[in-house]
């Protein structure tokens, strides 16, 4: 039986924060189902942090048995160290969703920004305000790390656009 609206998950990968969004999306309406953020400090030894995102994710891709996750790449960070630990979280969040066959889908902070408030330089607090607007929120999504999650799924939504409308 094919369900008439689509599950899409977004991950914005982070070594302290990895927020994530859940939204179904039938023809052109977008509808929350789930978002937040799963945290570690930075005292948690890092091998301990990526077990922790991977296993909360995984437990979360179960829950929500998405169609596809989108999920930010990388950028290009001055400290190597930075670009490394969060290439770990990345591998993390692209792991969980293999060993449950979801596709992976990749897109530039950018491309979200500029699919859900139309300029790819939108500032965190813009995104969260059209994420609001654009899901018919009551409150602004937080963390800020959770809106950006929820515009990655929406930026996969419109680029997919003809498969799930």
């Amino acid at each position: 039986m094919k369900r008439s609206s689509k599950i899409l998950f977004g991950i914005d990968p982070g070594t302290q924060s990895t927020g994530y969004g859940v939204i179904s999306v039938t023809g052109r309406q977008f509808e929350a189902l789930d978002f937040g953020a799963i945290r570690s400090t930075a005292k948690t030894p890092l091998n301990t942090r990526y077990l922790h995102i991977f296993n909360e994710l995984e437990r979360l891709l179960e829950i929500h048995k998405p169609d596809a996750v989108s999920i930010e790449t990388q950028f290009m960070s001055k400290n190597a160290q930075s670009a490394l630990k969060l290439g770990m979280a990345r591998a993390c969040a692209i792991i969980a969703a293999g060993r449950q066959n979801i596709p992976v889908f990749e897109y530039a902070p950018t491309k979200a920004k500029l699919a859900v408030v139309g300029n790819g330089g939108a500032t965190k607090s813009q995104v969260q305000k059209m994420i609001q607007m654009l899901l018919g929120m009551k409150k602004l999504p937080e963390p800020e790390d959770a809106a950006d999650a929820l515009a990655l799924a929406i930026c996969h939504a419109h680029n997919l656009k003809s498969a799930y409308v």
